[in-house]
């Protein structure tokens, strides 16, 4: 709502925007699609704790433009890299000369980790939290992390939705 105040000076009308936030309740087990339906019950993170996201989610304004479509866990060559949900590993090979693997968890919801050699095989069901290789070289995380992007209809998504967020942080006294 609008409302409109006027200057006791100049007589001119200033709208004042009134702003307010609307949460909706979203269980974080049990995270929502565009439309609202439930598409998964258990996701998890999949790089090994303590958990920190070293960069975020950046959607572009278009889908060709700059953005960053994920985000990268703090990960060393070697980790063990887990499936994030249940679903069929759909992709197991090379893209833009880093290793890939995508799982397909249905209901138009991909996810994928880059660099990861991977140990799973395409066609293979996997369950949340099942080891699908190790994180490997290559890209933009240069040996220190791990890639994961999530895509609901082929759309880039931030991955948070699903994973509830970042964990909370420890502070330790200086």
């Amino acid at each position: 709502m609008d409302r409109l105040r006027r200057s006791s000076k100049s007589g001119i009308r200033i709208a004042t925007a009134v702003a307010f936030a609307v949460t909706i309740p979203i269980s974080l087990g049990a995270p929502a699609s565009a439309d609202g339906l439930v598409v998964h019950d258990h996701w998890i993170w999949p790089a090994s704790p303590p958990i920190r996201v070293v960069a975020p989610f950046r959607a572009p304004p278009t889908p060709y433009a700059a953005g960053h479509r994920g985000i990268d866990l703090r990960a060393s060559a070697g980790e063990p890299a887990l499936a994030p949900a249940d679903g069929v590993v759909s992709f197991v090979g090379m893209v833009a000369g880093r290793p890939v693997v995508s799982i397909d968890h249905g209901a138009g919801l991909v996810s994928s980790l880059e660099p990861v050699v991977a140990t799973a095989i395409e066609g293979a069901s996997v369950a949340a939290g099942a080891e699908l290789g190790a994180v490997g070289s290559g890209g933009h995380c240069d040996d220190r992390c791990v890639h994961l992007g999530v895509r609901l209809h082929g759309e880039y998504v931030s991955p948070l939705l699903y994973l509830g967020g970042v964990p909370w942080a420890v502070l330790l006294p200086s």
